[in-house]
């Protein structure tokens, strides 16, 4: 029987090849579609699963309150190392204090390479686990060593064996290769640390360091712990909450309070705001599984409507089926057949469509998926998603078809009845609802992103280069390096920093000024600079000057943004001093000689954050910011540029980043989600199209003769083409009502998390609502003009 089910099926398929072309078409897009979307939820919802120990693992965080707002943040001062291991050993079975990820130069021979790594403490390989090809397992145990990744070994060392070779780190330190381990996957929170430096090394390489042993208000560190087994992450916070502000007489005023953030939270959750878990990557893992869901639904609504809307072709056969003794429950099941058939030859094509797409949907998405051949879960998975998809396209027309009267189908008395197609109409509704919203959700997500692009950054960010110098080789070559790259013609000007320009690296408090109240709890974004700072990025001084080589008293000097003015409440800053208010400290006081416009340096979705520029009077310079000559091409300029660099830097390889691209990459996020939106956009519309055309079709069909009537009794093709068209405009009309206020919510609450936000202007709805029409109506007037063009004696002679 069952093999008579799937031969009626198959025939059915071959016989209606247009409408089978259609089903099959369209659940197959909807079907790869959701498949991909799983794959990328499942890559999501797996980050960090690299990790064996990832429930017990967790970062230390803190929040601390400033004039109200409480800030949340994963820097960590180091005697709180300290503090754990003395008075909380018995609640962590690792506590590893680890330095923030940082590019180093790495050579051997006449390899010299740029890598990105981390500072960490001997105990970090056991509790990350990592996977050591060769050497040994505890490879920071000695203070002169360095573990290193596969990849970076091979980069140094080819085919030779690592072990054992001295690299030298920043062409100052020799470390001992001691242990290679295998590179960390994409989807893991330390996929970017290609090599490991023991933490004992790091304390000691630079004064301040060694310094920030006692610094409870320094919060330069991260300290990653892992907690031990019969104990839990709120146990353990409620017992360290408090440790922070009972040590230190500096840091009360913050009422910093610490927490545990456990592993699974760093990627998917790791937003607050004012002091709560807000949420983060996790929305968009619920956006896209909700969009899979909608796009595989549209499919399903096809298959429905199109079966459905032929049940008068398939009558008769259930009127036969049923007199000769047909059960419900076997006619239920044939038709069950046929959509378990169909669904299944659409699931083999949504495979050959994932295969063909998945490295295109990989480099939209910046993901490393590959296709789970060998996982026996994803198949049983999709088993489970094609039946259930059988089902779900197949009940309703299965209950519907076998509900058929068959003393009235065979007496030619039957008819679909006068609200028959309400169902269909509806279904049509929510295709085009939910199609029309993904456009003007899509809509909007561009407009944010192209709003905050817009904004103005406050300098001029073209033709300018950030060159990394983080190293003591360039100590106090700061002057040489900008005369030599003017002097080569590649360069107009260039200034040091001691951070980049798309970043804040460091934060300070601990400062007074005239008029401070005596309750404000100051933080400013602090960043070094020297001479021709104002010059080489192009910023517009509001009031007073830049810094000039000029004045000798600029050695103790000052410039704030405009932001900055504000918050700190000064009327006519210019010569007025900034204090630091720890008496010791014999710093002498910052003067004030310059207000700058705001320069947007960390989110562009966010307020600029009040700035200070300190004049670099002991050389902390981390990059050498060089403005391009304009005059010359990009190549010619970085060519010269280069030149000088290797001349005076012979061993140590050129790396430099362009200042333009780095500010672009803080829209990455915005615009993987954005083009990801447009991409299911546009399948969502084509399923919802193909639903149409076969609908179209079916009632172009269906209205032959009243066809050909009319074009005897002389309607004109546009009559007969707006008689076809307008139930359809209608339909969608209706789902453009509806879809519009509820995109407007959704949108209108996606935003909110934007300080810096555009609005969802009418000019969206306008363009969502125009397009969705002019869709519909191609869609349909291939159909509509076809039949209203064809023979009216053909179709009148037809039986």
């Amino acid at each position: 029987m069952l093999k008579n089910y799937f031969k009626i099926a198959f025939r059915n398929l071959i016989k209606n090849k247009v409408y089978s072309f259609i089903n099959i078409s369209g659940l197959a897009v909807g079907m790869a579609a959701t498949i991909m979307i799983g794959l990328w939820v499942t890559d999501e919802l797996n980050f960090n699963n690299h990790f064996k120990n990832k429930s017990t693992i967790a970062q230390v965080f803190q929040h601390q309150t400033n004039n109200g707002d409480i800030r949340t943040m994963n820097a960590i001062p180091r005697p709180l190392e300290f503090a754990l291991r003395q008075d909380y050993a018995d609640n962590f079975k690792h506590i590893i204090m680890a330095s923030w990820e940082q590019p180093r130069y790495l050579k051997f021979g006449e390899t010299n390479i740029y890598r990105t790594g981390n500072a960490m403490q001997e105990d970090a390989p056991d509790m990350l686990d990592l996977d050591i090809i060769s050497g040994i397992k505890n490879g920071l145990k000695d203070k002169n060593s360095i573990m290193l990744s596969e990849s970076v070994a091979k980069s140094l060392f080819g085919s030779e064996t690592a072990l054992g070779k001295i690299v030298k780190v920043n062409n100052e330190d020799d470390l001992i290769v001691t242990s290679v381990y295998r590179d960390i996957p994409t989807n893991n929170s330390f996929s970017e640390m290609e090599y490991i430096i023991p933490w004992k090394h790091y304390v000691t390489t630079q004064p301040w360091l060694e310094l920030s042993k006692d610094a409870w208000g320094n919060n330069s560190f991260q300290l990653f712990v892992q907690i031990n087994e019969g104990t839990t992450m709120e146990v353990v916070t409620s017992k360290i909450i408090d440790i922070k502000k009972n040590s230190s007489s500096e840091t009360a005023e913050y009422n910093p309070q610490l927490f545990l953030l456990p592993m699974k939270d760093w990627y998917l959750r790791s937003d607050f705001e004012n002091g709560v878990q807000s949420g983060g990557r996790i929305e968009n893992v619920w956006l896209f599984g909700v969009i899979g869901l909608f796009i595989l639904l549209l499919a399903c609504i096809n298959f429905v409507n199109l079966s459905t809307a032929r049940s008068e072709k398939r009558a008769t056969e259930v009127g036969i089926r049923k007199s000769i003794g047909s059960q419900r429950s076997q006619l239920i099941f044939q038709f069950l057949s046929e959509s378990f058939l169909i669904v299944f030859l659409s699931f083999i094509v949504a495979l050959g469509l994932v295969l063909l797409f998945l490295n295109g949907f990989n480099n939209l998405a910046s993901k490393a998926i590959v296709f789970p051949w060998e996982n026996l879960q994803f198949w049983l998975i999709s088993l489970a998603f094609v039946i259930i998809t059988a089902f779900l396209a197949g009940s309703y027309p299965a209950i519907y078809l076998s509900s058929f009267n068959p003393v009235a189908v065979l007496k030619g008395t039957f008819k679909s009845g006068r609200y028959s197609s309400l169902p269909r109409k509806i279904l049509v509704v929510a295709q085009f609802t939910v199609s029309v919203a993904l456009i003007i959700g899509t809509l909007v997500v561009m407009n944010q992103i192209q709003f905050s692009k817009d904004r103005p950054v406050g300098y001029d960010k073209e033709g300018l280069i950030q060159i990394p110098v983080m190293s003591n080789e360039f100590i106090g070559k700061k002057d040489i390096m900008r005369n030599q790259f003017i002097a080569s013609g590649g360069a107009l000007e260039m200034t040091g920093t001691s951070g980049p320009m798309t970043n804040v690296w460091s934060n300070r408090s601990g400062y007074t000024w005239d008029g401070k109240p005596a309750d404000f709890q100051e933080d400013l974004a602090y960043t070094s600079v020297s001479y021709e700072f104002v010059e080489t990025l192009g910023l517009k001084v509001t009031a007073g000057r830049g810094f000039s080589r000029e004045f000798a008293s600029d050695s103790n000097a000052v410039l704030l943004n405009e932001t900055a003015v504000k918050y700190m409440g000064l009327i006519d800053p210019i010569g007025k001093f900034i204090r630091d208010s720890d008496t010791e400290d014999p710093s002498p006081p910052l003067k004030i000689v310059g207000v700058v416009e705001d320069m947007i340096i960390q989110s562009p979705y966010s307020p600029v954050k009040q700035a200070m520029y300190v004049f670099d009077s002991e050389d902390n310079t981390a990059f050498y910011n060089v403005r391009l000559n304009p005059e010359k091409s990009t190549s010619e300029n970085l060519s010269l540029i280069e030149g000088v660099f290797k001349k005076n830097f012979p061993n140590t390889p050129f790396d430099y980043q362009f200042v333009d691209e780095e500010y672009g990459a803080k829209f990455e996020s915005e615009e993987r989600v954005a083009s990801l939106a447009r991409v299911f956009t546009v399948l969502a519309i084509f399923i919802s199209c193909l639903g149409l055309f076969g609908l179209a079709s079916f009632v172009a069909e269906q209205r032959t003769k009243e066809i050909g009537v009319r074009k005897v009794l002389g309607a004109s093709i546009s009559q007969l083409w707006l008689l076809l068209s307008k139930d359809f405009i209608t339909l969608v009309f209706i789902a453009l009502l509806i879809a519009s206020p509820l995109a407007y919510y959704i949108m209108g609450q996606w935003l909110q998390k934007f300080s810096y936000r555009t609005t969802v202007s009418w000019d969206v709805f306008a363009i969502a609502c125009f397009g969705a029409l002019i869709i519909t109506l191609i869609t349909v007037s291939f159909q509509a003009i076809k039949a209203a063009t064809s023979n009216p004696v053909k179709s009148l002679r037809t039986e």
